[in-house]
């Protein structure tokens, strides 16, 4: 045996499991006067959201949360859905923050699948959450947020928020977890067969990428940060973790909207955001009568749908400095991006546009990523040209997939997390996508299944055959086109087949456009979906 391994074990004098939790309690102590939440009217320091999360941890703990249990949200931007990414996990407890776009029956599922032992829920949500509660196979806990800035909506459950958390200790001794690999966070993403997949982060790589965002990034000094990415998408790209690491101040937006961003920019002089392209065409397309002058050059990271060059260089001509990234759930949100170099600061504004549409290449914290044969994983060559999956392997690709084998085994195949996403590798090594292997569309940074949404044509009594496939939209990245054959001798128009879906399917995975054609198909009877993208591409509004 080496030296080097004899007699220097771990020891708790120079091995602590690493966690994100501690950097809440860091900057509490070296930054307890610092405001760290805005909303509205309300502020919070930092030594007050450190002793509202551990009351929240006291409180989840007395009803009996403990490692390993699970804790939903259904929550907005507000200063509850924040807490709840230190509170729950101080427990041991996971986090399962719940996209509040879904319908009640996909909130039903993730509920039951996930075991939650109680659900912190917005009283906006209470039509989604009611029938939610009526459809799950185990009740949990119900504790209601109410928000001050929501006037709908009803109380469903046993105690409100602010109550809850009164009851528990601001002293709470909370649990630093015992091994780092123990799971803090369950996010649900939209898979291309059935029911969606719960994806399970370990404290270890939700600390390593809530750094990871800090040093790619740029970040440094007091960043003032705009919640305009949910932080129910991927626990908000472990910003929120990111913030309590740097000790900066979180403005909650409740509403995003060009109005509403600006005015918050000019406010509070926010200086770093993150969102969807849809977010960008907000600001873009604000109304004159609703922009502000930017205090300083704002930083704005954006991932999902690939924003069109045009789009990056109209924002960036307004005073935003865009970053490109590109991630899925499965790694914890951005895991690559598009690395800037200064040389390109001299290229003429379309050029450096088109430049940072590339997704780019791995984060310094995640160890390799490549473009690849799916099946051989035998690299493509760097040309730019010759299209392959990306592939990833490192410390911030998630635990595996919660009580799914199979799907866990098929991901990690060769070593390797598939993607299932497309793309080129250029000579530089930047990546950049091209299609999507799963045939997920992404619309407003929100995956959208194309089975699921087909399933749901396939029950309207006049539809004989249907497929759905992205459109480009300027607005939303994307949106859902169905392209439907109907039963012979049957009738329907596109707005009965849209009014249809929005009556089984949350509205924004409702086709926005409908074609009636015969579907194009192989000689085996598969349909030809790469055919139906382009003719999709090709559809005038």
């Amino acid at each position: 045996m080496s030296a080097y391994n004899t007699h220097l074990d771990k020891n708790p004098a120079n091995y602590v499991p690493l966690t994100p939790l501690g950097f809440l309690e860091r900057s509490a102590s070296v930054y307890p006067d610092r405001v760290s939440v805005i909303h509205g009217e309300l502020r919070f320091t930092w030594k007050q959201t450190y002793e509202r999360c551990r009351r929240l941890g006291s409180a989840l703990a007395a009803r009996g949360v403990g490692v390993g249990d699970t804790v939903a949200v259904m929550a907005a931007n507000t200063p509850a859905a924040y807490e709840a990414a230190f509170g729950v996990p101080m427990t041991g407890g996971v986090l399962c923050a719940l996209n509040i776009r879904l319908d009640a029956e996909a909130i039903a599922f993730m509920l039951d699948h996930g075991e939650a032992k109680v659900l912190l829920t917005d009283r906006e949500f209470a039509p989604t959450i009611r029938k939610a509660l009526s459809l799950v196979a185990k009740k949990p806990i119900v504790i209601d947020i109410d928000d001050a800035a929501v006037t709908s909506g009803e109380m469903l459950g046993e105690m409100e928020y602010e109550a809850f958390i009164a009851g528990g200790d601001p002293d709470y001794a909370w649990v630093w977890p015992a091994d780092e690999w123990d799971a803090i966070a369950l996010n649900y993403t939209s898979g291309t067969t059935g029911n969606p997949k719960g994806v399970v982060y370990h404290h270890r790589g939700a600390y390593i990428n809530a750094l990871g965002n800090v040093v790619n990034w740029g970040m440094t000094g007091h960043p003032v940060y705009l919640w305009t990415l949910p932080m129910f998408h991927c626990n908000g790209w472990c910003f929120p973790w990111t913030l309590a690491a740097l000790a900066g101040t979180n403005v909650c937006l409740r509403r995003v909207d060009g109005g509403h961003m600006f005015a918050a920019i000019e406010t509070h002089k926010v200086t770093h955001m993150c969102g969807a392209p849809i977010v960008m065409g907000m600001l873009i397309n604000a109304p004159e009568k609703d922009r502000r002058p930017l205090p300083h050059p704002v930083e704005f990271m954006t991932a999902a749908a690939p924003p069109p060059a045009a789009v990056i260089g109209r924002l960036e001509s307004q005073g935003f400095k865009i970053t490109h990234v590109y991630g899925l759930t499965e790694v914890y949100g951005p895991a690559t991006v598009c690395a800037w170099h200064e040389e390109w600061d001299e290229l003429p504004l379309d050029e450096r546009a088109r430049m940072k549409s590339r997704q780019g290449v791995r984060y310094v914290n995640e160890e390799a990523m490549m473009v690849a044969d799916p099946v051989t994983l035998v690299p493509v060559p760097q040309d730019g040209v010759t299209m392959g999956e990306v592939f990833y392997r490192g410390n911030v690709v998630m635990k595996g997939y919660l009580k799914n084998p199979a799907a866990t085994q098929e991901a990690f195949s060769g070593g390797w997390f598939h993607t299932g996403d497309l793309g080129v590798w250029h000579a530089d090594g930047y990546i950049e996508l091209k299609d999507r292997s799963k045939d997920i569309i992404i619309s407003g940074g929100e995956n959208i299944s194309t089975i699921e949404v087909e399933g749901v044509l396939y029950q309207h009594p006049a539809v004989g055959e249907a497929a759905v496939v992205a459109r480009p939209d300027e607005k939303w990245g994307e949106t859902p086109c169905a392209f439907i054959g109907l039963k012979e001798g049957a009738t329907a128009t596109a707005d009965e087949i849209i009014a249809f879906c929005r009556q089984r399917l949350a509205h924004y995975k409702c086709p926005r456009t409908v074609v009636f054609t015969s579907l194009p198909k192989t000689s085996t009877g598969k349909v030809q979906k790469f055919v139906l993208r382009e003719m999709a591409k090709k559809i005038n509004d």
